[in-house]
């Protein structure tokens, strides 16, 4: 009988420890702003690495050599956070960047010397504005802790990122996008809708021209972009 009542009190403590895990598992389950953004931005990141290679294979000026490799060696870091976050919340993230962003990489890839400095220095502007804006938004409307932290800490790298990227763009005689009254967008957007990295959006032309290709964010609607530091 006394076996019988230590394992019905082993039984009684098990059942009182699974109650809570499944409690904290069950509060753990992210948003869909927040299993958006992971997907996103991971996106961003695979675009990320590709991009700074074929800038260091293919870029005319040192400068986009110099920034290509540090973009990929930084969104190579953020994305091993962008995945243990994900696996830890059980979402599921794209193995590819996204349509619009294939479309960049392709253009890339056939584009060279000035025209390709060019194309991947605006490409990667229009892209760093919206994974900004999206980044931004998750701060502000993020439920899940780990991720909103996430976003945090991704915050300054792209904005670092866009700072250098408005240097090298007027050293290269690049037209930069025109920011707003305030210098910064708002979390959202700025009154058009603009679509997380990764997502779609209204095609409309990249900043610097009016037949460049859609931005690594996705869709290519013009922001206003992120206030320099």
């Amino acid at each position: 009988m006394l076996g019988i009542k230590r394992l019905g009190l082993l039984a009684a403590l098990v059942l009182v420890g699974v109650a809570p895990a499944a409690a904290a598992q069950a509060a753990a389950q992210p948003s869909t702003q927040d299993t958006q953004y992971l997907q996103a931005v991971h996106q961003v990141n695979l675009f990320e690495i590709t991009a700074g290679d074929l800038a260091q294979q293919k870029g005319q000026d040192q400068g986009v050599k110099d920034l290509g490799a540090m973009l990929k060696t930084d969104h190579t870091q953020l994305d091993q956070t962008v995945q243990q976050t994900a696996s830890q919340l059980g979402v599921e993230l794209p193995n590819e960047p996204s349509a619009d962003q294939q479309q960049v990489i392709d253009k890339l890839n056939n584009a060279s010397g000035a025209a390709f400095d060019k194309l991947w220095v605006t490409s990667e502007l229009a892209g760093h504005v919206q994974a900004i804006q999206a980044t931004q938004t998750e701060i502000s409307q993020g439920s899940e802790q780990s991720v909103v932290q996430l976003a945090q800490t991704a915050l300054p790298t792209l904005q670092a990122h866009y700072d250098e990227l408005v240097q090298l763009a007027n050293k290269l005689g690049i037209p930069v996008p025109q920011t707003s009254a305030s210098g910064t967008p708002s979390p959202g957007g700025t009154g058009t809708e603009s679509p997380a990295p990764g997502g779609t959006g209204t095609e409309s032309p990249a900043p610097g021209g009016s037949t460049e290709s859609p931005a690594p964010g996705g869709g290519t609607t013009e922001t206003p972009a992120p206030s320099e530091s």
